[in-house]
């Protein structure tokens, strides 16, 4: 299979939020800044979808589950960009707490900062793009953006948000957990789409998709909506269930499973290893060796005849093949060879030097 075990996969996570310590203030508050509208721009397709009084009368399951369909697009642009989404970074950082990569106080940093930068996003998005930009001007779209709001925060109890939060970003933090251990574009996009897609669809409740939906029904003039009840009564649940659902369910459970015990001081990133057929349950046995077409002459039958005459080693040798088919043996995406610098491997308290230089603890 190609892509990254479990166990590497919760290692890059650890990795990623040891990253996000190193990140300079103002980079990281921006970067947030961006991921407030990539969202937006779901929650928007997705309220645009839910529009419909027929089905919203006769059939509000179905139309959830339609609108549903368009939510992913937010997420998706989020992590192919690299913006910082503070749901997410509750799962790098405290992974990267629970492995001793990084502090308290650069966890707080990090979690403080990407919850303003998406907030000032989120809220600069809602009025001046689909706010003033009359997007949902129409009768029917104004409707719904109050009744929407209204079914959010008004009718279920404080209780009720919470637990819906745990389970939104369990989701949300599993679909990019998965989505780091695909090797490219499209496995990523699959990956994303569709745990994001059942926690809309389940009408669960994420803090940063609600700082668009809520203030959209107080910029509409909702009278039953304030600020200070959305803050009591939506940002706080919402917020402290995310922390449990991602950082506990998530970034806890596979720290638990992977990074503590036996085997967790040696991860390698030898994809097309033995290891990792074993490991996720794939193929053992060594690779067929490939037909090469003689690019010089086009000759063919050379080319076969030449593969055909070609001698196993004999287990044990050197030259044994124990890889499997379209397997690198190399990190080969940027982001995984940005993450073996050592300052980002490197566990608190140990010793680590790259070129000879002592580099800063974490």
């Amino acid at each position: 299979m190609d892509a990254f075990t479990p166990q590497q996969t919760i290692e890059l996570v650890s990795r990623i939020g040891c990253k996000k310590t190193h990140v300079r203030w103002d980079k990281l508050f921006w970067n947030s800044f961006m991921a407030g509208p990539l969202l937006g721009f779901g929650c928007a397709v997705m309220l645009s979808t839910e529009a419909a009084p027929w089905y919203q009368e006769n059939a509000p399951g179905l139309i959830r589950t339609i609108s549903a369909m368009f939510f992913p697009v937010g997420l998706i642009m989020i992590v192919l960009s690299g913006a910082d989404l503070f749901t997410t970074d509750v799962m790098f950082m405290f992974t990267a707490l629970l492995h001793r990569r990084a502090s308290f106080l650069s966890l707080a940093n990090v979690w403080i900062t990407s919850f303003l930068g998406n907030l000032a996003g989120m809220l600069f998005f809602m009025a001046i793009v689909t706010g003033y930009g009359g997007v949902f001007e129409v009768p029917a779209y104004r409707m719904e953006v109050i009744n929407f709001a209204t079914a959010k925060m008004l009718t279920p109890t404080w209780v009720q948000i919470f637990c819906r939060a745990i389970g939104a970003n369990w989701l949300v933090c599993f679909a990019v957990y998965i989505s780091i251990s695909s090797r490219e574009v499209a496995s990523k996009i699959l990956a994303i789409w569709f745990p994001t897609f059942t926690f809309v669809a389940l009408g669960l409740d994420h803090v940063i998709a609600n700082m668009y939906f809520i203030p959209l029904a107080i910029f509409y003039g909702n009278p039953d909506i304030g600020v200070g009840l959305y803050i009591w009564k939506s940002m706080i649940p919402t917020t402290i269930g995310n922390v449990i659902g991602g950082g506990l369910f998530v970034a806890g459970i596979y720290w638990y499973l992977y990074l503590t015990g036996e085997g967790s001081d040696n991860i390698t990133f030898n994809i097309g290893g033995l290891d990792s057929a074993m490991e996720v349950g794939g193929p053992m046995g060594p690779s067929r060796p490939r037909l090469v077409l003689d690019s010089a002459n086009g000759e063919e039958e050379k080319g076969k005849k030449r593969m055909m005459n070609r001698k196993e080693p004999a287990q044990g040798h050197p030259d044994h093949v124990t890889s499997l088919p379209s397997s690198d043996q190399t990190m080969t995406s940027g982001l995984g060879r940005e993450l073996t610098a050592e300052k980002y491997t490197n566990r608190k308290g140990t010793a680590s030097t790259i070129e000879g230089q002592p580099v800063e603890e974490v």
